[in-house]
């Protein structure tokens, strides 16, 4: 009897820690490695339904973790995406992983890949930048998405295609970001910007202008989730960006700006945010200052970036940095904007 009860025990430790036989999907976006990766599905199929939404795949996502869990889950992937569907190679997808409960990766349910627009050293240096992007807006609140970067190979599994390894990123899923924060996923109406808590509004619309982003409406429900607090249900909900790739920081080469708004290219910054006092956007521009040398040391200390790229997301940085110091501009760009 003892030994039918030790043998049930490893069975269910087994199955349920990080390491064993599942994941752990905190401590996996938590983890810092490179997971090599290979994604074997039918290349020539999903690429010729580039236009079916919704269209369920199968594929098999195999990887072997650090700590030697072998990963080999039959899973179904879905298209997704606007701009990068339609113009790359590389196909942004869907992960579904809740097919199959022992599968290793089943408690992931489903996730977001972020893949290189093509297989090309200049389009695998912007996925890169746009996942550094994720992982600054870490360094400046928990209420952001977590990401986990990939070496992944894609296989066809008909034998057609050659196959292509590329990085990529995980990217997680909100319901994460809203336990991790005491909050849920908001799914009521759409809010406006007048509705986001305050503060945290004037951060993220600082944030993106920083980057070089318009591609983000809150009240257009366009790259922006919204959470709310469980235990506080007088404060006001917050917003949390995610899509980067539009942005000037990664200055992908089909991004461009929204011709309304009268910009030359990505590379133009407009802030977007609300209006808000001096008072107001000091305090923001506070916690941006403290993080600036941790910002800087996380692009710099990133080893799969070229120096040039460095070079250019710095120098990028640097603008930024230097319009928030400055008095006037803080005034002409963020107060009293004039285009």
């Amino acid at each position: 009897m003892k030994s039918f009860f030790a043998a049930l025990l490893c069975l269910i430790v087994g199955t349920t820690t990080y390491g064993q036989k599942t994941i752990d999907k905190v401590k996996f976006f938590k983890d810092s490695s490179v997971i090599n990766a290979t994604l074997t599905l039918n290349l020539k199929k999903i690429l010729a339904g580039r236009d079916k939404i919704g269209e369920l795949y199968p594929a098999t996502f195999s990887c072997k973790m650090e700590d030697g869990l072998d990963v080999n889950d039959h899973i179904t992937v879905e298209l997704r995406g606007h701009s990068r569907r339609a113009y790359c190679t590389l196909l942004p997808l869907k992960l579904i992983y809740k097919n199959d409960p022992t599968d290793a990766f089943y408690k992931l349910k489903s996730v977001k890949l972020v893949s290189s627009c093509m297989a090309t050293p200049y389009d695998e240096q912007n996925l890169l930048k746009e996942f550094l992007v994720y992982k600054i807006y870490n360094l400046l609140t928990d209420k952001s998405f977590r990401v986990r970067l990939l070496n992944m190979s894609y296989r066809d599994s008909i034998g057609k295609k050659k196959t292509v390894t590329e990085h990529a990123f995980m990217l997680e899923d909100i319901k994460e970001v809203a336990k991790r924060n005491d909050c849920s996923d908001w799914t009521a109406r759409r809010i406006g910007v007048s509705d986001i808590d305050r503060f945290q509004m004037n951060e993220v619309a600082v944030f993106e202008y920083m980057i070089g982003n318009t591609d983000w409406g809150v009240t257009s429900d366009h790259n922006i989730r919204v959470i709310h607090s469980k235990s506080d249900s007088l404060s006001r909900p917050f917003a949390v960006p995610y899509d980067f790739d539009s942005s000037g920081f990664v200055n992908t080469n089909y991004s461009s700006p929204d011709a309304k708004l009268e910009l030359e290219s990505v590379r133009e910054r407009l802030y977007m945010g609300p209006l808000a006092t001096k008072e107001e956007l000091e305090a923001v521009f506070d916690v941006f200052n403290k993080k600036k040398a941790a910002i800087y040391a996380m692009i710099n200390n990133f080893n799969l970036l070229t120096p040039d790229t460095k070079k250019d997301v710095t120098g990028f940085l640097d603008r930024f940095y230097k319009t928030i110091d400055n008095p006037s501009k803080i005034k002409s760009t963020f107060i009293n904007p004039v285009k």
